[in-house]
């Protein structure tokens, strides 16, 4: 089979096209084969190696896992003796990063417990594009955000894959969104539902007197004062993205502040969830999420569509489809 093979850190030059062996299931495993995969920022940190402490599951001098790419959706193809909820045929999509890793090729094999069955009115390639993305947003809303209807919710960096999914998962909840982000990407924060929207270059939500009872804040590269002053009296701030810096900041000081008053300050500790799958797919099915979807590209130019990712600041998600 085809898939985008590196066997260092570095920049995407190191990534290659080659024909590698067929992927076996085991017993409890499924093999599928991949129609469409997304792009995430798991990827593009562990192909660069950077920050370090990716290395400590992706390897440490090199790299562990020698093909990228965590969310797929596809086709199963054979399943391993054990297996009891999918059959060859079914149409299935989901995040792999517990199994190895390994979307970016034309067959992977994974838990059946890390795979949904696909809605039939789902392209391959929305599929795709939700499950570490609109896991993690739902997870940083609902549970440890504890969402609730009526609430002033603000999104930080919410033009991104993340984001595009969290503003529309706390509308389904009955909130109120802000978005924020860049100028190029407010008419379609607009459009997907986002009751008002703040342009980072020209405005400082944390300097603008508005409070806010929920902060989800996928771009943290402030310091969780700022964040704190936001916040409504009883307001909670949840990282989901940013800077190492700020992630040991709210991972040291946020428990010390939540303890000192109301204010709830915490960062989300991501896991892949099946059931979670399963409910973006029903928000999908009632019409209330869709993936928003900036760029697709072939597999043959994955390179590329990091490189994007890493560079470009997508609105939405990027997907890789399958060379036909």
């Amino acid at each position: 089979m085809k898939a985008i093979v590196y066997t260092t850190y570095g920049t995407t030059d190191v990534l290659k096209l080659k024909e590698v062996e067929k992927p076996i299931p085991k017993d409890n495993e499924v093999l599928i084969k991949v129609y469409a995969a997304s792009v995430n920022s798991w990827d593009w940190d562990l192909l660069r190696g950077t920050p370090f402490l990716v290395r400590l599951d992706g390897g440490i001098l090199k790299p562990k896992y020698n093909i990228l790419g965590a969310d797929i959706a596809g086709r199963v193809e054979a399943v391993g003796k054990d297996v009891k909820q999918f059959l060859p045929g079914d149409e299935v999509f989901g995040d792999i990063s517990g199994c190895s890793w390994g979307g970016f090729a034309e067959y992977v094999c994974a838990r059946e417990n890390a795979l949904t069955l696909k809605s039939a009115s789902m392209t391959f390639e929305e599929a795709a594009a939700i499950p570490q993305a609109a896991v993690l947003a739902l997870q940083g809303l609902r549970d440890k955000g504890q969402i609730q209807k009526g609430q002033k919710v603000l999104i930080n960096g919410a033009g991104g894959g993340v984001g595009t999914f969290a503003v529309q998962i706390a509308k389904s909840f009955g909130a109120e969104v802000i978005g924020v982000d860049s100028t190029k990407k407010l008419d379609m924060l607009k459009s997907i539902g986002a009751d008002q929207v703040i342009d980072y270059t020209q405005e400082d939500f944390t300097q603008n007197g508005q409070r806010y009872d929920l902060i989800l804040d996928v771009a943290g590269y402030r310091s969780i004062f700022d964040y704190k002053r936001a916040l409504s009296a009883n307001g909670t701030y949840v990282m989901v993205g940013g800077s190492m810096s700020r992630i040991f900041q709210v991972m040291f000081l946020g428990p010390w502040i939540s303890k000192r008053g109301s204010k709830e300050i915490g960062i989300l500790m991501h896991k892949p969830n099946q059931n979670d799958q399963n409910f973006m797919k029903e928000l999908f099915e009632a019409g209330k999420v869709v993936p928003v979807i900036d760029r697709r590209y072939p597999l043959s130019e994955t390179a590329e569509a990091l490189r994007y990712l890493g560079e470009g600041h997508p609105k939405g998600k990027v997907v890789i489809s399958m060379d036909k």
